[in-house]
């Protein structure tokens, strides 16, 4: 097929976002390869974020770009070939998120060095979506969602609690500082479970290295932020299941997990190659049915309106601190990350994907559960 064809085609994709090839709009795509239109219309969405770290296309703004082409679906418009079939295929067959696959995510994800996350994230090193509701920091924002959560569950000195993927320790800290609590961290990531350690030195805090599965004994609330994205749908029900069995009678489990609008079996192929392995964002469908027969849905929070402004925070950092990292990462790293973290900014102010706190009770709050904001 001819440049001026495959170009044409390429054009139908973005219109119905607004966007124009070579325009003058921040949000158009100005292509620099013209390899660029082959790639994308035969590889779709892996074709699309390849080529960008490659440099055969650049957006003035991307986190515009993807808020605009998001919604209107454009892989869609693109047949699907037989990379992508045998991607869904392989989701459908086999266990991404088995015990055997735990600890991938914290090696290819959470362990390429904490330098990184340092100099993108807040001072407490939270790596989920920031409550903004009353801040006008990325400090002062993740700080309220760590109080929002203990709010939520009520937590009163001497609970034990567990954190279900607890990073770099930061809820593990400010729980047993400000609430004086014991907590126990368990994560996939052994960068994690090195500054964990440190940081929550002298408090009453654990934190191990730790698949969720191995996970026996009784809390008083368990609390889960940013992890159920890595578990896969096939293992939804197991997952509760174990929070069951450790969370006590008159406990509370918070899920804090980004949700999509729609069911899916796999990840969007590119950043489950280059971000976030063996990863899945659930619905409202799948969840509901996980949790069928175990818990009451006490309170449901949506607020991932704010993750947007969370992301771009982190995008910020991340460039401003640039100096500081390419002598660890290259410049094809950088076009990576910056992908990551304009594209994902994009989509939740699209609205296309969500952040849910969902609070759970095995057997209904007696006279119901007060719901915090």
């Amino acid at each position: 097929m001819g440049a001026d064809k495959l170009r044409s085609l390429m054009q139908e994709v973005l219109s119905p976002a607004g966007c124009t090839i070579n325009g003058d709009q921040p949000w158009d795509i100005r292509i620099k390869d013209e390899r660029f239109y082959q790639r994308v219309l035969s590889d779709g969405s892996l074709g699309l974020g390849e080529s960008y770290m490659d440099g055969w296309w650049e957006c003035e703004n991307l986190d515009d770009f993807f808020c605009r082409l998001l919604p209107t679906q454009p892989e869609n418009k693109i047949k699907k070939n037989w990379k992508l079939l045998l991607h869904i295929l392989n989701a459908v067959l086999f266990n991404r998120g088995c015990k055997s696959r735990a600890f991938r995510i914290g090696e290819r994800h959470y362990d390429i060095g904490n330098e990184l996350y340092k100099n993108m994230l807040d001072k407490r090193m939270v790596y989920s979506c920031a409550y903004w509701k009353d801040a006008e920091s990325l400090d002062a924002a993740q700080e309220a969602k760590l109080d929002l959560i203990c709010r939520k569950l009520d937590l009163q000195p001497g609970d034990k609690i567990l954190d279900i993927g607890c990073g770099w320790g930061g809820f593990a800290k400010y729980a047993a500082e400000k609430y004086k609590v014991e907590v126990v961290g368990i994560t996939v990531s052994k960068e994690q479970v090195e500054h964990g350690k440190e940081l929550c030195k002298g408090l009453p805090v654990e934190i191990r290295l730790q698949d969720y599965r191995d996970i026996s004994e009784k809390f008083n609330h368990i609390v889960s932020v940013g992890m159920f994205e890595h578990v896969c749908y096939k293992n939804y029900r197991t997952y509760m299941e174990t929070v069951k069995q450790c969370l006590k009678d008159n406990g509370l489990f918070l899920l804090h997990t980004i949700g999509d609008i729609r069911s899916q079996v796999t990840t969007d192929p590119w950043f489950g190659k280059y971000i976030f392995p063996n990863s899945l964002i659930p619905s409202m469908k799948q969840i509901s049915a996980s949790i069928e027969g175990l818990f009451v849905m006490e309170d449901l929070h949506n607020f991932g309106a704010d993750y947007d402004a969370t992301l771009i925070a982190w995008f910020k950092n991340f460039d401003k601190n640039w100096d500081k990292l390419k002598e660890r990462y290259d410049e094809r790293f950088y076009r990576m990350w910056k992908y990551y973290l304009l594209s994902s900014a994009g989509a939740f102010r699209s609205r296309c994907v969500q952040v849910w706190q969902i609070v759970l009770s095995k057997k209904g709050v007696p006279g119901g559960y007060h719901s915090i904001r």
